[in-house]
């Protein structure tokens, strides 16, 4: 009769995902029951009271612009676009002119890309006021 584990070459992968499993579900139900054992239960007036004498508090309105959003996802557009070309530029040899070709017709693109959001305006900071 045959081991289980000679059986199946991946079975210790799998014990040590059960394990593994075991132990997160474990420890997420006890840091769970000590937070909500260890906690103060009581709400204070004190606790909601203005500190040191300051303003009230207000909530004010989200005046953050779009353009802030835009221009942060045309950076990491471009950013990551950049990153892929440090693999070609290590295998340049490797590649010869296949690879030479299809890299000027990335960087086109980029370019298509960076010329239509210039067009567009997304890259103009305007003011929020």
């Amino acid at each position: 009769m045959e081991h289980i584990s000679t059986v199946n070459p991946y079975f210790g992968v799998f014990v040590l995902f059960v394990v593994t499993f075991g132990a997160f579900t474990a420890t997420t139900v006890a840091a769970r029951w000590a937070s909500h054992a260890l906690a103060k239960k009581d709400t204070d007036k004190i606790k909601l009271s203005v500190y040191e004498c300051g303003p009230e508090v207000t909530k004010q309105p989200n005046r953050i612009s779009p353009q802030f959003y835009l221009f942060a996802l045309l950076f990491l557009l471009f950013d990551v676009e950049i990153i892929f070309m440090f693999p070609w530029a290590v295998d340049f040899k490797v590649l010869g002119w296949f690879g030479f070709a299809e890299m000027l017709m990335f960087i086109g693109l980029l370019a298509i890309g960076f010329v239509y959001a210039w067009k567009k305006g997304a890259l103009e900071w305007h003011n929020i006021r």
